[in-house]
């Protein structure tokens, strides 16, 4: 490892938030946080901390000594100076003379001294930080620390790689007591450099920033170098099926095994994020993997976001997948049995009653093809396997050098369960929508996009599909977040696949299709040509066609329903003069979405249609709305409004009707109407 600190760059940094009043100490605390922070072999996702000892000034111009401690929430590879709240040095110093406080007591006295009532709530080692005397330190779960400290002898590990430069403190759970017992580790050894947590992590600390983060690099690059002395072959392979199957077929299959059952049609989902590499694979493929992959995370704040142990799965055979899915599924119902014994075992023990949480796993590894991260939206499941890969690395070069070893289920449970994590699940709030998956065609039309950024908005993961994919990538990026814009024509069912492909391997499956590409045309019925009816019927029928079998299939696999969603338009019950090559393939589609509700019902997979008048989009551009008001005898602005409620559909009411349907778990073979009222075109 070396060392990223840049004279010119601190400086800059220095420079460019003095602008905004902060001072050098901050600035050079949040430039140097950002360089641990964007090491992923040092902090992932919110991991790790650092603090700045400094003077401010409060609101009312008292000068007050300060710790600068990065916040909960913030990320150390974006922080910025707001990431650190700033609370009373001597207050909150003056709690070692406690002999005990409680983690909620803790928080409350840390939120008593900040300095803006505002901010948010500082590092839970906030007391750790500000128990050490140094001006600047540093917090990391780097990989090859927890390599070696995760070892049954990591203390006489230690020693040998670090001497007296820097101390040993036992494994104790975050909070009063580990801030104690680290603060007296210094004091028993003031010389030292910095701090190793057993089975925890790393500090280090110094008087100028770019001391302590060297330090840091440093004291990581010891352990680097001990791993690669005494590195030794581990892993023997298993055998494989040749070939095995791809991630897009089996993907849907382990979704929806790790669904939960709600009743009445709805499910708890989640997304899910496919990981591979020669270490993943060496990792997963491994004849012992049983063993080394279940004893356990390689630091206890990735339980949070892992659960203690992967599920491990048989290697998929290409081909017909149904005994494969047979074993999934009784893995999955092993893994929750084993999950809810553990629970009711540790929580017996524990002090306080927590809520269960769902026994579901959130890593799943399979041999032959990599791992997948899980959680409640794309972000999540992310970061899960961004800790699982991690995971690989750290306990690959654990068993390098000896034998890994993690800290017993009691002490694991009791993080899992921390009551202050507890606390955040109790305000967490979800989205109608949040873990499903709806592809939108037509995706990046005016129908299309509202209704792509309303579902998002609603929670759900979001692939824009359209025939003009750069457009289809505009709308998603202006959506942002996860959503992904992919290029398909709907009229080709190869184009069709490969765009299916895409989203399943992006998300692992599809719960919501808005099968919404159209295109018009225009001319009295008798005279439009054959190859122009052809067309519009390949788009504006077959498309649909072509899209919701492909949505259905992943739908079978996953075994969680789904919903079919058409854009039918007005036109299908209500023909419109000289529409008729638009009109006929929309009055089949119609039936097609009611031919899909019969035939698979069943399965929970609903479908319903919507039809729409009159909204301005790519079929009803400038020119159409000309055109067809002059074959009507109005106005346009009379034609747009020629409804009851005399007002003007938008793309937005056509998406607030999908978003219903989409809702609606007892509804299907449903038109719902988005006209303003059209009782000619009433559905009878």
């Amino acid at each position: 490892m070396r060392s990223r600190w840049s004279d010119a760059e601190a400086a800059a940094a220095v420079a460019h938030y003095a602008k905004a009043g902060v001072n050098e100490d901050l600035a050079l605390r949040v430039y140097t946080a950002r360089l641990l922070g964007g090491d992923p072999a040092l902090v992932l996702h919110g991991g790790g901390n650092t603090s700045v000892k400094t003077r401010m000034a409060d609101g009312i111009g008292e000068d007050h000594a300060v710790l600068c401690v990065k916040g909960s929430g913030w990320d150390m590879a974006t922080i910025e100076p707001a990431g650190h709240p700033a609370v009373k040095l001597e207050t909150v110093k003056r709690l070692r003379g406690l002999a005990a406080l409680s983690d909620e007591e803790m928080v409350n006295q840390v939120r008593l001294a900040l300095l803006d009532s505002t901010a948010p709530n500082p590092s839970v080692e906030t007391l750790l930080h500000a128990f050490l005397p140094h001006t600047f330190v540093d917090h990391t779960h780097a990989n090859a620390v927890l390599s070696l400290v995760d070892q049954p002898d990591s203390a006489d590990i230690a020693r040998e790689v670090w001497g007296n430069e820097m101390a040993f403190v036992p494994y104790i759970m975050p909070g009063f007591e580990l801030a104690k017992a680290a603060a007296e580790a210094y004091d028993a050894a003031s010389d030292v450099k910095g701090l190793i947590l057993d089975k925890h992590g790393i500090f280090t600390f110094a008087a100028t920033a770019r001391e302590s983060y060297e330090r840091m690099v440093a004291m990581v690059s010891r352990a680097e170098d001990r791993i690669g002395r005494a590195r030794r072959k581990v892993v023997a392979v298993r055998a494989l099926p040749d070939p095995v199957a791809a991630v897009a077929a089996i993907a849907p299959i382990l979704r929806g095994a790790v669904a939960i059952d709600l009743g009445g049609g709805a499910w708890r989902r989640m997304i899910a994020h496919h990981r591979t590499s020669g270490a993943i694979r060496a990792y997963v493929d491994g004849a012992a993997a049983d063993d080394y992959a279940r004893r356990g995370v390689v630091t206890p704040d990735h339980i949070i976001r892992t659960k203690n142990r992967p599920l491990l799965v048989p290697p998929p055979p290409s081909g017909i997948l149904g005994g494969w899915a047979d074993a999934v599924r009784g893995a999955v119902a092993a893994f929750q049995a084993a999950y809810s014994g553990y629970y009711a075992q540790n929580a017996a023990d524990s002090a306080h009653s927590p809520t269960m949480l769902d026994p579901m796993p959130r890593v799943i590894l399979v041999p032959g093809v990599g791992l997948f991260g899980l959680g409640a939206d794309a972000r999540a499941a992310a970061i899960a396997a961004d800790i699982a890969e991690t995971t690989i690395l750290t306990v690959t070069d654990a068993e390098a050098v000896g034998r890994y070893t993690c800290l017993p289920e009691s002490e694991l449970f009791r993080m899992e369960y921390w009551s202050l994590e507890q606390a955040k699940l109790a305000k967490a709030a979800t989205q109608p929508l949040h873990g499903q998956v709806a592809a939108i065609t037509g995706g990046a039309g005016t129908i299309g996009a509202a209704t792509a950024r309303l579902f998002a908005a609603r929670g759900a993961e979001v692939a824009v599909l359209d025939i003009d994919g750069a457009k289809a990538a505009g709308v998603a990026e202006g959506i942002g977040g996860t959503a992904r814009g992919v290029p398909c024509d709907v009229t080709d069912p190869v184009s069709v696949a490969a765009a299916f492909r895409q989203v399943v391997e992006t998300f692992a499956g599809l719960d919501i299709l808005v099968s919404n590409a159209g295109a018009a045309w225009q001319g009295p019925i008798g005279e439009v040509d054959d190859a122009t009816l052809r067309r519009s019927f390949e788009v504006n029928f077959f498309g649909h066609q072509n899209v919701a079998k492909a949505a259905v299939a992943i739908m079978l696999a996953q075994g969680t329903g789904g919903a079919l969603l058409f854009n039918a338009s007005k036109q299908a019950v209500n023909p419109g003069p000289n529409f008729g090559a638009y009109g006929l393939p929309k009055a089949a589609t119609l039936f097609l979405s009611r031919q899909y509700a019969v035939d698979y019902g069943a399965a929970g997979i609903r479908s319903n249609a919507v039809n729409a008048d009159r909204v301005r989009s790519g079929i009803l551009d400038e020119a159409t709305i000309a055109t067809r008001a002059a074959a009507r005898g109005v106005s346009e602005t009379d034609y747009m409004a020629g409804n009851l409620l005399r007002r003007e559909v938008t793309a937005a009411d056509v998406a607030q009707a999908f978003l219903h349907q989409a809702l609606a778990l007892k509804t299907t073979a449903s038109v719902t109407t988005v006209d303003g009222g059209n009782i000619a075109a009433a559905p009878r």
